[in-house]
């Protein structure tokens, strides 16, 4: 995976409003807004064409870019893409600033691995994935691009928890930092695949409910 997808170029955009941002989006231009720390937010224009394919890679959504903003590199976390309904199209973007030794508040997704290597999937379970990214905090120089679930050594009919998981040095779970036991999500579990009888019995209910 190319870093180049990490580095991005923009410009300062003074021409606001509804009508401005139509004429950006004709031009294949995209407007953003940069914001937080002590700096007001600031609004910009990035190629669209870029960034839709930089919006590709998993990776983009969970590591610090880096923005050049009329030649001033500005390093951001992506906070928030607008898209249109229908067209592959990003209608808006917002970064928030990242500032070194300040911490950051995320998501990062997850990756399941060992899946080949558990006994119970090879003895006919399947495993069900209740969540595929969790909420953490961290400085910038731990942000993670994934975190990595093994599931090799679930057993059938058991679930992994927020905190069955070994998060890299310097990640804390926000969930895990709320008094209630209760979000202690699940992440995933193994459990006997459906029986033939049970898919068509489970098709034909879906059937008859439409």
């Amino acid at each position: 995976m190319s870093k180049a997808i990490f580095t991005l170029d923009a410009t300062v955009r003074t021409d606001l409003g509804k009508g401005a941002s139509r004429r950006l989006r004709r031009e294949d231009k995209l407007p953003g807004i940069i914001y937080g720390g002590e700096e007001a937010p600031v609004s910009i224009t990035l190629d669209h064409n870029k960034v839709n394919n930089a919006a590709d890679f998993e990776a983009f959504y969970s590591h610090v870019l880096t923005l050049n903003v009329d030649g001033k590199a500005v390093e951001v976390l992506v906070k928030d893409m607008q898209r249109h309904a229908f067209k592959p199209r990003i209608l808006h973007v917002d970064f928030q600033r990242v500032i070194a030794g300040q911490e950051l508040h995320t998501n990062v997704p997850l990756h399941f691995i060992n899946e080949d290597k558990s006994a119970a999937i090879k003895a006919g379970g399947i495993a069900e994935h209740h969540v595929n990214e969790i909420e953490i905090t961290c400085l910038p120089k731990d942000l993670p691009e994934f975190i990595e679930v093994d599931i090799a050594n679930v057993e059938m009919d058991s679930t992994l928890h927020l905190s069955d998981l070994t998060l890299p040095a310097g990640i804390t779970s926000v969930e895990l930092g709320k008094d209630d036991e209760t979000h202690d999500l699940a992440v995933v579990t193994v459990k006997p695949a459906p029986k033939a009888a049970d898919a068509e019995e489970g098709d034909e209910e879906a059937a008859s409910e439409e």
